[in-house]
């Protein structure tokens, strides 16, 4: 795992600097404290350069940037290609010739035979950099499910990447200032949907897709892989075939995801997904598996621990179990960090356990984790998520069923009782609009009408976040071959929830400490088994994972499988009843103070409420704070 960084000349001005490109590339060693390169072009017209986290061959054969044999390809490469041995074998019997035992290597010899269509064939998380000099042209791509990120910009004539926003901020010119149209967005979804980033003029790459750019200077994008691409839909296969699938096929990708020369453990919950995981390597090792779990101090932090579980997973399983507790004083602490390393605001507070729990593991001699993420999202294991079905099987499509101006009349009747999420559900019904906007819903749209400043209003006037849904929406009706509402819940997160905050939260927080972190549930292939199993068939009578609960019983305990989700949580409402509070309460007031986004009296309102939901505002201030401030 690495970080890379890069810079194409689109103009004839003056050649790639080395000094900017050293700068962008070392403001993210902590992706990559094991090694540093840069490669410069003759002519001086691309700069790549990688910071180095060594996982496979650890020897000074494995330094980035790297090329074939002739030097006509260089590539910056952050990830893992899981089946890169195998792909190795057929270069090798096409005459190609290796220098190191890497899968960047195989990569570039892979780039040789196939062009960009190489993406085809890798299996695993990977953002990636090519410099063709034979066709002066760069291809840069990210994985099928965003795992890896990968941000750019143009700017001065030239095109500049990166794997954190930061780096990219390390040229002069490039600006600091909000995307205001990416934070109406973000209010709602917690990130800010791909391509945008919350810096005016920084885009990221979207999941699996690739982009080009050409002599001329031109940058082309396109989708190379979708879900549905991978999904291997049978109505005929009964719940025992399913269940029989599911389980060789999470064996097969937790076995691809066990490949390092380094050590290997597990973050361990002790809810389904993490046991899993535990229990799966747990098979292809002769030494006990390291694993790792956080839980949180004091009798309020008491309640939200699940340390009882992730005992009892790592005793069943034999494993060399660590543990680690932090308190308010930690995340106060942790804060700045936490802001740096995020980039853009991921308005998630699991980043806070997630970093120290990564921490441990870093410091307890592991440098590769597996993690859960995935699971929940592709076999409908949220309470809420079973809410919002039920609620679509029932009274929703009566609702809207009946005339718009009735619906709009109801809407305007309930408008003074109700509030929150039941008022948003209306709003939706009355407006035609998708009931289900994803997993983690901030603001609706009528909640940020309460909220923005009435200047700020009107500067992003007309704009709608079910704009953002119903893309998704039409493409999912063109491509499903299931039209059930769970497979669209399934798949809208797999577009925008999943990449842009879990996964987000993910690498960028165990990245800050050096530590590679692997999702085997989000496999593509795996992603593609489940993604063709009906809504029937994975949630027999709203059941929460019925079927992955099948799946896996017999491999983890029962007590396990039949305990009380209780989800990776943290106790940020009572601690707004600590410092935390008073810290937001200046925070918030100081940003109204500069800026004109936000109505003060309204988020004072909500202050004095000890609203959770102040924590995503919190973020955003913090970030203008260091980033645009």
């Amino acid at each position: 795992m690495c970080g890379i960084c890069g810079q194409l000349q689109l103009t004839n001005g003056a050649p790639v600097s080395a000094a900017l490109i050293n700068r962008m590339r070392d403001r993210m060693d902590h992706r990559g404290p094991d090694d540093a390169g840069t490669y410069i072009s003759p002519d001086g017209r691309v700069g790549l350069a990688n910071r180095r986290l060594s996982i496979v061959d650890l020897s000074a054969a494995g330094h980035q940037p790297m090329s074939n044999e002739d030097g006509s390809i260089w590539i910056a490469y952050n990830g893992e290609t899981y089946n890169f041995r195998d792909l190795r074998i057929g270069l090798e019997e096409r005459g190609h010739k290796f220098r190191s035992l890497t899968d960047t290597e195989v990569i570039v010899h892979l780039y040789e035979e196939y062009g960009p269509d190489c993406v085809h064939h890798m299996r695993g998380m990977f953002a990636f950099a090519i410099w063709d000099a034979r066709k002066q042209s760069l291809c840069i791509a990210r994985d099928r499910l965003g795992v890896k990120p990968l941000y750019y910009t143009h700017v001065d004539g030239s095109f500049l990447f990166a794997s954190e926003i930061k780096c990219l901020l390390e040229h002069p010119k490039v600006p600091r200032a909000v995307n205001e149209e990416a934070l109406y967005h973000y209010l709602t979804f917690l990130i800010t949907p791909a391509p945008a980033t919350l810096f005016e003029g920084i885009f990221k790459l979207p999941p699996g897709q690739r982009g080009f750019i050409n002599a001329s200077g031109e940058l082309h994008l396109e989708e190379y892989w979708d879900v549905f691409d991978s999904v291997d839909y049978d109505a005929r296969l009964s719940e025992a075939e399913h269940v029989e699938r599911i389980r060789a096929s999470l064996r097969k990708s937790i076995e691809l995801r066990m490949i390092s020369d380094v050590p290997i453990g597990v973050l361990l919950s002790g809810g389904i997904d993490s046991t899993t995981n535990l229990a799966l390597m747990a098979e292809k090792l002769d030494r006990p598996v390291q694993s790792f779990s956080i839980g949180y101090e004091g009798a309020v932090g008491g309640a939200y621990n699940e340390f009882q579980y992730a005992r009892q997973a790592a005793q069943y399983f034999g494993a060399d179990h660590h543990e680690v507790q932090i308190g308010p004083q930690d995340l106060i602490d942790f804060l700045p960090k936490l802001i740096y390393h995020q980039d853009e605001p991921i308005a998630d507070p699991v980043c806070v356990p997630v970093y120290f729990v990564s921490k441990l593991a870093k410091e307890s001699g592991t440098t590769v984790v597996q993690v859960g993420e995935g699971a929940d999202e592709l076999f409908g294991g949220y309470s809420h998520w079973l809410s919002a079905l039920r609620l679509h099987a029932g009274v929703w499509n009566s609702f809207t069923s009946l005339p718009r101006p009735i619906r709009q009349l109801s809407l305007t009747a309930a408008s003074p009782v109700l509030r929150g999420l039941r008022l948003e559900y209306l709003r939706r019904g009355a407006m035609d609009e998708e009931l289900f906007w994803g997993g983690a819903i901030a603001f609706g749209e009528l909640a940020k009408q309460d909220l923005l400043s009435a200047s700020y209003r009107s500067r992003v006037a007309g704009l709608s976040s079910h704009d953002v849904i119903r893309v998704h929406r039409q493409r999912f009706d063109a491509r499903s071959p299931l039209k059930d509402y769970l497979s669209w819940m399934g798949y809208l997160d797999l577009r925008m929830r999943l990449p842009e905050l879990l996964l987000m939260r993910v690498d960028k927080m165990s990245m800050a400490t050096s530590v590679e972190a692997r999702v085997p549930f989000l496999d593509h292939e795996f992603v593609g088994l489940v993604m063709g199993i009906s809504q029937q068939d994975k949630l027999n009578g709203f059941q929460p994972k019925q079927l992955l609960k099948k799946a896996v019983r017999g491999l983890i305990p029962d007590e396990i499988i039949d305990r009380p989700k209780q989800g990776f949580q943290v106790p940020v409402r009572e601690w707004l009843d600590q410092e935390l509070g008073s810290l937001t309460k200046t925070k918030l007031r100081e940003l109204c103070q500069k800026t004109d986004y936000f109505d003060w009296p309204h988020i004072e309102h909500l202050l004095q409420r000890r609203h959770a939901i102040t924590w995503y505002l919190l973020n955003f201030a913090l970030w203008h704070e260091l980033w645009i401030e």
